[in-house]
């Protein structure tokens, strides 16, 4: 059974507050200048059910099903994505999360909305109200026409497909992924980039929660959570980085030494 909190992968700034570690730091994100540090906004994880002492898993190789236990097994699986239109080969494919990354959703009336969206749950017609974040069309833009993009989410198909419909005037993401793409590991809805179907070297994912790419994370570039400062400016800094990045054969090349000097 469906309830509203589950249909959209996300927690409010008053949960975020109670669930936040004391130690945690406040990384800044990628900009023009200087790649951002790579930091852990771990009270974003909207999914997060427990802490799990041991290691994460890391798949560079072939694709895993994880189970909830923990337990990886290699099996092959059908890709996620078809194989990529003549237009896109050759390209870099960025994976880019919806909610809190480029718009953020409430069940709560906002005035402001940019969106309004009817979502049907257990015969009842809820709405959600989606503020899209600063700078957003310019970045989808310049992104669908460098990369060959897809939306990759842990909210439900219901939810995101509509507000996709109408946040991408551009047709930038070539593919949706929604939450059935996930692999549920030890609470999380984790994007296991592996199972895409892309070479792992031309793949990164944009996302504001290590959980989501616990798997991948040299695969990263890691953006702040947004829910309504109208003066953030993180999508557009990150524009003149990407601009740089689509130009390169192997992204390890880059989002690595970003790490070893963040």
């Amino acid at each position: 059974m469906d309830n509203p909190s589950s249909v959209i992968t996300q927690v409010s700034r008053d949960e975020e507050a109670s669930k936040a570690a004391p130690d945690r730091g406040s990384s800044p994100a990628v900009s023009t200048k200087k790649p951002r540090s790579r930091g852990f906004f771990s009270s974003f994880f909207c999914c997060l059910c427990r802490d799990q002492p041991d290691p994460q898993p890391v798949n560079n190789n072939a694709p895993l099903l994880v189970e909830e236990n923990g337990t990886v097994s290699k099996v092959q699986v059908k890709p996620l994505l078809p194989p990529a239109k003549s237009k896109d080969s050759g390209k870099i494919c960025v994976v880019i999360d919806l909610d809190e990354t480029l718009v953020h959703s409430s069940f709560k009336p906002v005035n402001n909305a940019d969106f309004i969206i009817p979502v049907e749950i257990d015969g009842t017609v809820h709405q959600v109200y989606v503020l899209k974040r600063p700078h957003v069309d310019e970045f989808l833009k310049r992104m669908g026409e460098l990369f060959e993009c897809v939306l990759f989410t842990a909210s439900l198909a219901k939810y995101a497909d509509p507000v996709s419909d109408l946040l991408d005037k551009w047709g930038a993401f070539r593919c949706r992924l929604f939450r059935e793409s996930c692999v549920f590991h030890r609470g999380n809805y984790v994007k296991d980039l592996s199972r895409l179907g892309r070479d792992l070297t031309k793949v990164i994912i944009v996302d504001n929660s290590p959980a989501s790419y616990v798997f991948h994370p040299d695969n990263a570039v890691p953006v702040a959570s947004w829910f309504d400062d109208m003066s953030d400016t993180e999508l557009l800094d990150l524009i003149p980085f990407f601009e740089r990045l689509s130009k390169v054969d192997n992204i390890y090349t880059v989002l690595k030494q970003q790490g070893t000097t963040s």
